[in-house]
């Protein structure tokens, strides 16, 4: 049973809000896959994280192609393996090519990552956090949604865009896997989506028009 998404105001700002993913629910078979509906027609789910595949005597960086440009996101391998490990095990496998950028405060943040497009889906399974990278959120900064309780990320994650996110670090509770390196230009210009009212999220939050991403390539050097 998928639980739904509730939210935490960010300490010390008026109009943004900690993002939170659902909790997953009960996982189908590992590998399956099932047709859906929008955003994605491939739901993808497993029973358990993906186990450790990673070189951490290599570099990895994630090339992520939008309807609107193109960016490159360094990867904290070393700082956070397990999470690298199950966003590379995710985008090699297809999990975030066509998901949309579902929720969008231009001052904050731009989230993505959740099958379902709404806030509440995920892979089917959780990993741990790692918390303690050495990394401040701040613009361009790559960290992990959660539930608000701990070990509770999946898929979802999301790229900061504006001071708010600076907010984040008095209560640094979503770890932190990578920073954009590259085509920051167009993670703004995916913030500056016109957004209106979410129901969701009791906020305006929901984009107008598509702002998506396309393709997720990993570099591994």
């Amino acid at each position: 049973m998928m639980h739904r998404m509730r939210l935490v105001p960010i300490i010390g700002a008026a109009a943004a809000f900690v993002l939170l993913l659902t909790g997953c629910g009960q996982a189908r078979h590992a590998n399956s896959a099932v047709t859906g509906e929008e955003p994605n027609e491939r739901v993808m789910r497993w029973d358990k994280m993906p186990d450790m595949t990673i070189d951490l005597n290599k570099t990895y960086k994630a090339r992520f192609q939008t309807n609107k440009g193109e960016f490159t996101v360094k990867l904290f391998a070393e700082e956070a393996p397990t999470t690298v490990n199950n966003f590379v095990f995710l985008a090699r496998e297809g999990f975030y090519d066509g998901l949309p950028f579902f929720r969008i405060i231009e001052s904050y943040m731009i989230q993505t990552g959740d099958p379902d497009g709404t806030g509440t889906g995920g892979p089917g399974y959780t990993i741990p956090d790692e918390l303690d990278t050495g990394f401040r959120y701040e613009p361009g900064i790559v960290a992990m949604a959660n539930t608000g309780k701990p070990n509770t990320g999946g898929s979802q994650f999301f790229i900061g865009t504006g001071p708010d996110m600076e907010n984040l670090n008095q209560m640094p509770n979503y770890t932190i896997f990578g920073k954009v390196e590259s085509g920051m230009e167009t993670v703004l210009e995916l913030a500056r989506t016109p957004v209106g009212w979410s129901d969701v999220y009791q906020a305006q939050t929901e984009p107008l028009e598509e702002a998506k991403i396309e393709k997720v390539t990993i570099i591994e050097e």
